[in-house]
């Protein structure tokens, strides 16, 4: 699937939220669905998420065995359910600012590089950085676990991949981080397990989103998708709402 062109103002609004570290910016043009070959495209370096727990490992490859759908229905089973308060009170900035290296508790955390270029580190192929830098990733490669495609991304067309939290953090805020402490909201806001570099026409399209309402095109990774969703519930103890929790199974074999 080819990365959709859009008009320079769009380009200029994605430009902006990135910098801001917002979640998403609107939505330009929803992929839609595909059948791409389970996993994602590349040198086989995404990790199963149930063989990688605290999301120091790239990606999001895709589960292909019985046994590991059974362990992730399991795994789904534990998530608490709850209905979706408002969201009144939400902003991102009570979650801190975006991509600050000081959210202890967290891997990479105060290693002197801000979370985004740690994310696209982790997950980036061919990685080059900025001269003088070992933090600041200029371009790289990116297996997409969401559309399955490749994209080769360069710094000046930044958006076309954004930082994805897989528990939104307005969607987090409305099943009970709104009473949270901000060290705990600042956490969940730069875990790696909550992290995926993906497509940002994709992110677009999924904004807050919980599983019920957005699921990635590529189908092959949706039980994972899952999976990392609870993974992420269960570590903050967020409850999802029933729906959401439903489809999460579904897509496992539930």
């Amino acid at each position: 699937m080819s990365t959709p062109r859009t008009a320079v103002p769009v380009a200029a609004l994605a430009a902006a939220c990135l910098l801001a570290g917002c979640e998403a910016i609107p939505a330009i043009e929803d992929p839609g669905a595909t059948d791409a070959a389970p996993g994602v495209p590349g040198d086989g370096r995404a990790a199963s998420p149930l063989d990688n727990p605290e999301g120091t490992r790239p990606g999001l490859a895709a589960l292909s065995s019985g046994a590991d759908e059974k362990k992730a229905r399991e795994l789904i089973g534990k998530v608490a359910t709850k209905g979706r308060g408002p969201k009144t009170g939400y902003d991102r900035d009570e979650f801190g600012y975006a991509w600050m290296d000081t959210a202890d508790g967290v891997p990479l955390a105060r290693n002197g590089c801000d979370t985004r270029n740690d994310l696209l580190k982790r997950d980036g192929q061919k990685v080059a950085f900025r001269k003088g830098s070992d933090c600041v990733v200029v371009s790289m490669t990116l297996a997409d676990p969401y559309t399955g495609k490749e994209i080769a991304w360069k710094k000046a067309d930044a958006a076309e991949v954004q930082i994805d939290h897989v528990i939104p953090l307005s969607y987090a805020w409305q099943l009970g981080a709104a009473r949270w402490n901000e060290s705990k909201r600042r956490q969940l806001a730069n875990d790696t397990l909550n992290l995926l570099p993906v497509d940002g026409s994709a992110n677009s399209a999924k904004r807050d989103s919980g599983p019920a309402s957005w699921l990635p095109p590529n189908k092959g990774v949706r039980c994972s998708y899952a999976v990392r969703f609870a993974q992420v519930a269960l570590k903050y103890e967020l409850p999802v709402t029933t729906a959401d929790k439903e489809t999460m199974l579904e897509q496992c074999g539930g």
